[in-house]
């Protein structure tokens, strides 16, 4: 029977050519015990990041003192075991050296049964600065390798760039969106396992054929033993029951059971279905006594990435349980730069924000971490796809035998761990090398080959082609068989031609497209560049005032204050919002106004990209936007701010990734078509109306229509000709207003203008605010005199209204809910909001009435 004791208590730490110890937290890193010691200032406000490179260019060390207890110490074998120590440390328990750690995403155990007493014992860990461990290797090595988000020079480092030396967290070097804090220290649990006779260490359950008449799946069931003897493995879930004999030998033992359920209860995406779960609990008997026992929770599905030639090219698409599913969501990145800090809330917030805005799966990106189990089970629980990256991106990587075997068991260790999720649908080898690199098309890529010889390219590549087309698939297919594996994304397909690397216009593969941004395109070529599966494209926006504050003051806010640029990234960034904004939108009136611009500037680009894409299918079959939350406070790609505030975008993502959907587009022969998309498996059948409405609220023009569209598909229902409805009307002064219904319930809604934001005629709104009858103050109706566009409901209350940034026309009354953000709940609860304040779009222009109520 195994036993266990956490070492989490007692710790201290301190450089190590200092003499005074202060007190540490464990789990944890330098830098926030550092802060909580009061030695450092808040490592996000202002521009503090420059002035705490320091940090990782010191040895640190960690030393606590711990008892065993009486029956753990007295188990025949006892292990040391750290989930995650970050990253290059050497551990000594009372005084002897027991292991030594350089990943920071594998676990480390070490044998300490003949080293330690029953009481005070002395643990004590030196964590080695990344930068001096691996500035010789550059050396050594006689050249850089590409890292293109490596701030080497924020670092004090030059041209030098460490990082891909590191198995640790990439964006601890900082990248487009996040600063620079290299750290070190305990990031996991550390414990101490005791055991004697026999344990059980995994079960796995590997899916054979899963179907709704039948789950045949082969329980495998590891165990490790002392000694040789005869018992049983009994298995067990939701009222079925196996017996397997086992005969054990000495050391590590794999029992295989097969296991049939008849009728089995599918684990299904968000919108398609229940996200079930399994609980199978494996025990081993030993003359009729439990000798161990270990539990795994799991969903039964079958998953495809389905690749199959067409007319086009070949699709791109996610088969669940034998049906095609569209994948909607966004890419995740760490919830914070000192993951130590991020909370089972924080990430119940991000997964019920994922779920409330009507996604279903979520991109673990390349450069973060593998990621938390509660990330996993949330996931799990609320039907939620991932697509996981190993932890490589933009960079290319050494190929010496150290640190592919080190990669090898990084690699292994990490889908072993993670592999019982149903929701992980898909491993991908890294974010964005293969097309970066470009090796079969001299001229393409990011422009790094130019930098090397022919034969320092081969190597490099070949060093490339080691991790990610043998040691990663390798992997999966040795420890998660039937799991779907895809070298790089974006990708075509692995041809070993120049066909191999993706573009904006792929008709294969993935895509990620960043004409709209980096390039300056416009956005509507977001309705042109569209590929088989859009897995990132992105625009920028800035958090709103109050988050802006908690890093800055009054005399920080413009675009080219140093705070300001401090906290944007993306070297260009501030500047792209500008010139997009002067495209597009109106001069906002000052830089509050400028926030909230940005934020609808942002909204609307993502809008325009994301109901496209709805629009292509079945050709298009994905729609992951670059970001979905920050690690820092921060201008950036994201929907979600540091703090878990819903900027505009994400209430634009909640209706643009609506089960079912009424989206307009504008042809180039003067038609406007009124689609209709939905992800549900049942055919749609409903009422479709048209209005044309003034600015003012008056009805100039209605046509209603019935509507029919197959389950799981997208069509055009109706069309009408712009010039026709305009006739003569002013086209900055008004706007079709779609309606579907179906047996009198209205489904959705959805505002076409004719013309730019810059050129709708607006005027000042009276929006009216009226409590709900009975709702304790939690509902409101909002009503206005005039269209109100992009109108931001704030609450004197914390928390979030249920629905914002949405428009107002004169005559169709709105009703909101407003919740709080509740620790195990993440703001599903209604709750009275207090005082409540509506602008719009006008009020950042212009003085216009604000009511209050």
């Amino acid at each position: 029977m195994r036993e266990t004791q956490q070492v989490l208590n007692n710790w201290k730490f301190k450089a190590c050519q200092e003499k005074e110890w202060k007190e540490a937290a464990v789990p944890g890193c330098v830098h926030t015990d550092l802060l909580r010691n009061g030695i450092i200032e808040d490592p996000f406000y202002a521009t503090n990041e420059h002035d705490l490179q320091w940090i990782d260019k010191i040895d640190w060390e960690y030393e606590t003192r711990f008892d065993i207890e009486e029956h753990l110490f007295h188990a025949s074998s006892l292990e040391l075991v750290f989930d995650g120590l970050d990253t290059y440390a050497d551990v000594y328990v009372n005084g002897m050296h027991v292991l030594s750690a350089d990943n920071m995403f594998r676990t480390w155990k070490a044998n300490v049964k003949s080293i330690v007493t029953e009481k005070d014992n002395v643990l004590l860990i030196r964590f080695r600065s990344p930068v001096h461990e691996d500035l010789p290797k550059i050396e050594k090595l006689g050249y850089n390798l590409p890292a293109a988000n490596d701030q080497s020079e924020l670092g004090g480092l030059g041209v030098q760039k460490i990082s891909v030396f590191a198995r640790k967290a990439p964006y601890h070097y900082g990248w487009d969106w996040g600063p620079r804090f290299v750290t070190s220290g305990i990031w996991r649990e550390a414990r101490l396992e005791g055991w004697s006779d026999s344990k059980i260490i995994d079960v796995h359950v590997q899916q054979d054929q899963v179907s709704a008449s039948v789950a045949s799946l082969t329980v495998s069931v590891e165990i490790e033993s002392e000694q040789a003897w005869n018992g049983l493995v009994r298995l067990s879930t939701e009222g079925h029951a196996w017996v397997q004999a086992a005969g054990l030998k000495p050391g590590n033992n794999v029992i295989h059971m097969p296991v049939v359920i008849d009728q089995p209860r599918l684990w299904w995406s968000r919108g398609l279905g229940d996200a079930h779960l399994y609980t199978f609990t494996a025990e081993l008997i030993k003359d009729e006594e439990l000798i161990g026992a270990k539990s795994v929770r799991t969903g039964l599905r079958s998953v495809r990435l389905v690749r199959d030639k067409d007319a086009a090219g070949a699709t791109f698409y996610f088969e669940l349980n034998g049906v095609p599913v569209f994948a909607k969501g966004a890419n995740h990145i760490p919830n914070d730069s000192f993951i130590t800090a991020v909370t089972d809330e924080r990430y119940r917030h991000e997964i019920v924000t994922a779920v409330e805005s009507n996604m279903n799966m979520l991109r673990v990106w390349g450069g973060g971490i593998y990621e938390q189990p509660i990330f996993y089970e949330l996931c799990d629980e609320y039907g939620i796809m991932v697509w996981q990256d190993f932890m490589f991106a933009c960079s290319m990587y050494p190929g010496d035998q150290a640190f592919l075997d080190n990669v090898r068991q990084e690699a292994e260790e990490n889908v072993k761990r993670i592999r019982h999720h149903p929701s992980i649908v898909l491993w991908c080898g890294n974010n964005e090398i293969d097309s970066a690199w470009a090796q079969y098309d001299e001229e393409g890529g990011w422009g790094w080959k130019k930098e090397y010889t022919q034969e320092q390219r081969a190597v490099i590549w070949a060093d490339y082609e080691a991790v990610f087309h043998h040691i990663l698939p390798d992997a999966v297919s040795a420890y998660a068989p039937g799991t779907e594996y895809w070298p790089s994304s974006p990708l075509i397909s692995l041809t070993g031609d120049i066909n191999q690397h993706a573009h904006p216009l792929s008709t294969e593969g993935d895509v990620h497209y960043w004409g709209v941004w980096h390039a300056v395109e416009p956005f509507e070529n977001y309705n042109l560049k569209i590929g088989r599966f859009m897995s990132e494209y992105g625009f920028q926006s800035f958090p709103d005032y109050d988050t802006v504050m908690t890093f800055a003051t009054e005399q920080d806010l413009s675009l080219d204050s140093k705070v300001m640029r401090a906290h944007q990234k993306n070297g260009d960034g501030n500047r792209l919002i500008k010139e997009y904004m002067d495209i597009y939108m109106s001069e906002p009136k000052d830089f509050r106004a400028f926030l909230y611009m940005s934020q609808v500037l942002q909204a609307e680009a993502m809008k325009m990209a994301i109901e496209a894409h709805r629009r292509r299918m079945p050709y298009c079959m994905g729609t992951l936007y670059w970001q979905m939350n920050d690690c820092w406070p921060v201008a950036s790609w994201a929907g979600m701010d540091y703090y878990g505030k819903w900027k505009a975008m994400q209430y634009y993502a909640k209706r643009s990734f609506a089960d079912t959907l009424l989206s307009f587009e504008k042809t180039d022969k003067g038609m406007v078509n009124v689609h209709v998309v939905t992800d549900l498996l049942a055919p749609f059948t409903g009422d479709l109306r048209l209005t044309l409405y003034g600015f003012s609220g008056a009805q100039l023009k209605q046509l209603s229509t019935k509507v029919a569209v197959a389950g799981n598909s997208a069509a055009v229902v109706s069309s009408v000709n712009e010039q026709e409805w305009l006739a003569g009307l002013e086209a900055g002064s008004v706007l079709l207003f779609a309606e579907l219904e179906q047996e009198g319930q209205l489904v959705d809604s959805k505002a076409f203008y004719f013309v730019k934001a810059k050129e709708l005629k607006l005027s000042a709104a009276n929006i009216r605010i009226k409590e709900v009858e009975g709702s304790g103050g939690t509902a409101f109706t909002l009503e206005s005199d005039v269209l109100a566009k992009q109108v931001w409901l704030t609450a004197e209350r914390e928390g979030m209204f249920a629905d914002n940034f949405f428009d107002l026309i004169p005559g169709v009354t709105k009703t909101v809910e407003f919740r709080l953000r509740e620790s195990g709940e993440a703001m599903s609860k209604p709750a009275a909001a207090g005082k409540v304040q509506a602008r719009s779009m006008i009020d950042f222009l212009a003085d216009s009435r604000v009511e209050q109520v």
